[in-house]
């Protein structure tokens, strides 16, 4: 269900993560958001220029560092963003229908410690064993 909600986007669920990465604030050098989003930068580099191509994003100079690229939200990445989150929470709201409103947060907390521990994997597997 959320593979098909994000089906449209340039790059499918990786485009959906840089576009939900870039709504959060300030905006990120290429290289800082292909680290935030665990991509690695060739791969950033042609998701990027797919994204850009269809006016979601664009790339910057950095004003505090004219070699780097600071990469933007548009105005219709942004509005973009709004279609496939509320497409997502249709989707998750027809996935958990079976479920109580308690039972559906109880999963969602759990799913998020998952998800937190499966990142932390991946950015620092070795001192996991620390």
């Amino acid at each position: 269900m959320a593979t098909a909600s994000v089906a449209d986007l340039p790059g499918g669920a990786r485009g959906y993560l840089v576009l939900v990465a870039l709504a959060q604030g300030e905006p990120p050098s290429q290289l800082a958001l292909a680290k935030e989003v665990s991509l690695d930068r060739t791969v950033m580099t042609y998701l990027l220029d797919d994204l850009e191509a269809h006016d979601l994003v664009l790339r910057r100079p950095d004003p505090r560092d004219r070699r780097a690229r600071q990469v933007v939200l548009t105005e219709t990445g942004r509005a973009r963003l709004g279609e496939v989150r509320r497409s997502l929470a249709s989707a998750e709201a027809r996935l958990l229908a079976d479920l109580t409103d308690g039972d559906a947060e109880q999963l969602r907390a759990l799913l998020s410690r998952v998800a937190q521990t499966a990142q932390w994997e991946l950015v620092a597997p070795d001192e996991m064993n620390c």
